[in-house]
């Protein structure tokens, strides 16, 4: 067992399992007609089958019981059957599905299948759940205004809807649309305020004390009180429907694991927790023959009932057991009331809960920053949508394949190049100080180089090829493993641009790499020197020496270098484009810091930029900062702020600090960086030329004091 107890969420857990019974009453009742049993059997699946589920699962946030997608498989099975729903015959053969539905799962914990959630990313697994949110939505939206659940995938699921119109209820969509207003407003303003219990609550009074009946509003059926008995299935169905249980048994044991797995994950991700996938299957088969015991249909994970659980802050399994308890007390007590509950209320608190499952955020997210990353979620979505969970689980893993071979086929690449003053080799397109080294290509290639992406990395080494080119440097310190193919091909690489010429070589890749080319031939590479341990020597072995000469860099402007914790391009590095943007947060950040403490000493400014998220950097990128912290303290002053000048003098201080130790460094380092000062400078005075005067005139004083 792995019963886990937080004592810091007892009262949560406690609450949000109550919440999550009394929500339960309605899905699981509505879920047991639709798998064509009585309505009473969805209240008998949400006690044993979930108890013993919070014993043996290692998630401790996903709610089980009766649900969407087997109930509809099972459903429409006993319709193919001709068996009547609600029939003897009915509550006779479903549990025979469900038990056959658990000896399934126990084959796949023998299996190991549990590991197929691993091959799923992301965006897949929130494209499968917004798309089992959707259905279930459609599947419900019709007893919002009156009609009746529909089954299906998306056609049939908005056929229905259409066909539903007929049954329209004004006073029901009234009910229904306006519950689900409410819960979503409610969560937009008080997100713990437990809005879903209120309308269950408010539904329940209605019920009471207006005869909502007549005027069409549809209300829950009444059950039958007590607790329900334990018995063995009647294992005799399968002699007539061997075949066809067995592979519908089948087909809704790869949903729940499918669904239930993924919801499990999605939890485990979002909380930063693991799981065991196999001990969780393990749970599923044995929740499945505790639903069987009771003549339930078979049990799953529910999206909605865990959606409104952790809403609620529900964290271990006490919420199981209390939804458990909870049911128990409405079985033996409560039934009467149930008849008075309005189903179009009900069905708007479930509806309320799915939309909150829905993964916008990460839809949002991968259309702003990989598109590619959208279509998967956008296809796993959809395949749910259209062709049903069993396919969309298909579709999600072929999709998540599918973007691990593109990734491997398409790995990052640049090229790179010197920035002047500053060991190392940089990114040319994103350090924009960054300049090639004349007659050099350095091909950063940042993937295992095998036969699917071989000719991508020779034809972007080949386009990088002018007539002025005399070395090609591959930086291959993100190649882990080459196959047969890359080997072969780069000595016949290696001998073309040799025979132009053009020296060739390969660097500060792993070792292994070595091993991988003696072995499949390629030897000759280490022998002639076209392997190399790091860039710089690569080039050594060219002729190119330090300092190496730069395009764009004259003759009389020579360099040196200075030590790796100096670098100019950190920030570059880290931000790209949005570097000067994120620079301009900082210095706003630390303004903001420094005008409302009363400590204006040079440590208190050293400590404000320890406190901004990047933390201390190198001395250029020091310097820049505090360049621009000073415009924001001018323009602080026009607003009224006091002991802005005495925080300048700091300032001042601080930046002599800095360029004494660059001073120190290299003459040709100071040289740039008061370079870089008047790019800054220009900047200010073309922007905001008022707030660039009053700074000359602060730093005027300045020297003076000083």
């Amino acid at each position: 067992m792995n019963l886990q107890l937080r004592k810091d969420n007892l009262i949560k857990d406690v609450f949000a399992g109550i919440i999550v019974a009394l929500v339960s009453i309605p899905i699981s009742m509505g879920y047991a007609q639709v798998a064509g049993l009585p309505a009473v059997y969805g209240l008998y699946g949400s006690i044993l089958p979930i108890l013993l589920y919070s014993f043996f699962a290692s998630s401790p946030q996903v709610i089980i019981g009766v649900d969407a997608t087997p109930a509809a498989l099972v459903g429409s099975a006993l319709a193919g059957f001709g068996i009547v729903a609600g029939s003897v015959e009915a509550m006779e053969i479903v549990p025979v599905i469900t038990l056959m539905t658990a000896a399934w799962l126990l084959i796949f914990v023998f299996l190991k299948a549990g590991r197929l959630v691993n091959f799923i990313s992301k965006p897949v697994m929130g494209g499968f759940i917004s798309g089992i949110g959707i259905t279930i939505i459609l599947m419900q939206l019709p007893k919002l205004f009156g009609g009746n659940a529909g089954t299906g995938e998306l056609v049939a699921l908005i056929i229905n809807i259409c066909e539903q119109h007929k049954a329209f209820n004004l006073v029901s969509a009234l009910l229904g649309i306006g519950t689900v207003i409410i819960i979503l407003v409610s969560k937009k303003i008080a997100p713990k305020f437990p809005m879903s219990v209120v309308m269950l609550v408010i539904g329940a009074c209605i019920g009471i004390f207006f005869d909502l009946e007549i005027k069409g509003v549809a209300l829950l059926p009444s059950v039958e009180g007590g607790l329900p008995s334990l018995h063995i299935p009647k294992l005799s169905w399968l002699a007539n429907y061997a075949t066809d249980i067995v592979m519908l048994s089948l087909s809704i044991a790869l949903v729940i694991v499918a669904q239930t797995l993924l919801t499990a994950s999605n939890y485990a991700m979002k909380y930063n927790y693991k799981i065991n996938n196999n001990r969780e299957v393990l749970a599923y088969a044995i929740s499945n023959i505790a639903g069987a015991s009771v003549g339930c249909c078979p049990i799953n994970g529910s999206v909605s009932r865990s959606g409104i659980a952790d809403q609620y802050g529900g964290k271990s399994q006490v919420m199981s057991i209390t939804a458990a308890i909870t049911m128990v007390l409405v079985l033996l007590f409560g039934t009467q009331l149930l008849s008075y509950l309005p189903v179009p209320i009900l069905t708007g608190i479930v509806i309320a809960a799915l939309i909150g499952i829905i993964e916008i955020d990460v839809a949002k997210k991968t259309w702003k920053q990989d598109k590619r990353e959208f279509v998967i979620f956008a296809v796993a979505c959809l395949g749910v949508l259209l062709l049903g969970t069993v396919y969309g689980v298909i579709i999600g893993v072929i999709l998540s394949f599918v973007a691990v071979i593109a990734r491997a086929v398409v790995p990052p690449k640049s090229y790179l190049g010197v920035i002047p003053g500053h060991e190392d080799f940089y990114t040319l397109k994103r350090n924009k100080s960054a300049k090639p080294i004349k007659n050099t290509v350095i091909y950063r290639f940042s993937g295992n180089l095998f036969f699917a992406n071989w000719d991508a990395f020779q034809k972007d080494i080949e386009a990088a090829i002018d007539n002025d080119v005399k070395q090609v440097i591959v930086d291959a310190r993100g190649i882990g493993n080459i196959d047969m193919t890359a080997a072969e091909r780069l000595v016949i690489l290696n001998n073309n641009l040799r025979a132009k010429g053009i020296s060739f070589f390969m660097a500060e890749h792993v070792d292994s790499v070595n091993d991988q080319l003696r072995a499949y031939g390629a030897g000759s590479l280490i022998e002639e020197g076209a392997v190399r341990r790091t860039i710089s020597l690569s080039l050594r072995a060219a002729g190119v020496e330090k300092p190496y000469p730069l395009e764009g860099h004259g003759e009389d402007e020579p360099y040196e270098y200075v030590e790796a914790n100096e670098r100019l391009a950190e920030f570059e590095w880290a931000f790209g484009d949005s570097a000067e943007e994120r620079m301009e947060q900082l210095a706003t950040q630390m303004a903001d810091e420094l005008i409302h403490t009363k400590d204006h000493s040079m440590k208190k400014i050293m400590e404000a930029e320890q406190h901004v998220p990047w933390g201390r950097m190198g001395l250029f990128d020091e310097d820049e900062l505090l360049e621009r912290l000073e415009f924001h303290l001018t323009e602080l002053e026009t607003q009224g702020f006091d002991d802005v000048e005495e925080i300048e003098k700091r300032i001042e201080q601080r930046r002599r600090v800095i360029e004494s130790k660059i001073n120190n460094l290299s003459p040709e380092a100071l040289e740039l960086l008061k370079r870089h000062r008047l790019e800054i400078e220009e900047h200010l005075k073309e922007q905001h030329p008022e707030y660039y005067e009053r700074m000359q005139e602060i730093r005027k004083k300045l020297e003076e004091n000083l």
